[in-house]
């Protein structure tokens, strides 16, 4: 059985080091790439977004965040750098959806791949609508 590739943005990865609203879902995407039924792709600024949020909720220090670097070096995600047909992409998307190219990124990355992303962004899930590529967290499943 081939494994199903998705993109995953740091509004899910977060959840994984945090309890919040939807942590359980998030949780069950991660068991799910750590038991090999499904692949993570990402934009290479994953690991800079979710270190970032996680420093900003004032529940880690130094020692916990580089605890947590560590952790997703460790999970070996493909992350790509912006650059040609997902940079191209990405800005596309970005003016005419009026999104961050950080946003629009992982939205580009999917698109290119043929895959969905999963994200707790609703405001992200509201501006791709007609892009059909972004499902919230909370749909996801392993079977399709």
């Amino acid at each position: 059985m081939e494994r199903k590739e998705i993109v995953v943005d740091a509004s899910v990865v977060v959840k994984w080091f945090v309890e919040e609203e939807y942590s359980r879902e998030a949780r069950l995407l991660r068991d799910a790439y750590v038991d090999g039924l499904i692949d993570i792709t990402a934009p290479s600024l994953l690991p800079y977004e979710v270190l970032n949020a996680l420093k900003y909720s004032g529940a880690f220090g130094e020692e916990e965040l580089e605890e947590v670097a560590k952790t997703l070096e460790d999970f070996q995600f493909t992350l790509l750098n912006l650059q040609g047909e997902l940079a191209a992409k990405s800005i596309e998307i970005a003016m005419r959806k009026g999104l961050t190219i950080y946003d629009a990124s992982y939205l580009a990355l999917a698109l290119i791949l043929g895959t969905m992303l999963y994200t707790a962004d609703e405001k992200l899930i509201r501006k791709a609508e007609r892009l059909d590529v972004a499902k919230h967290i909370a749909q996801f499943k392993i079977n399709p």
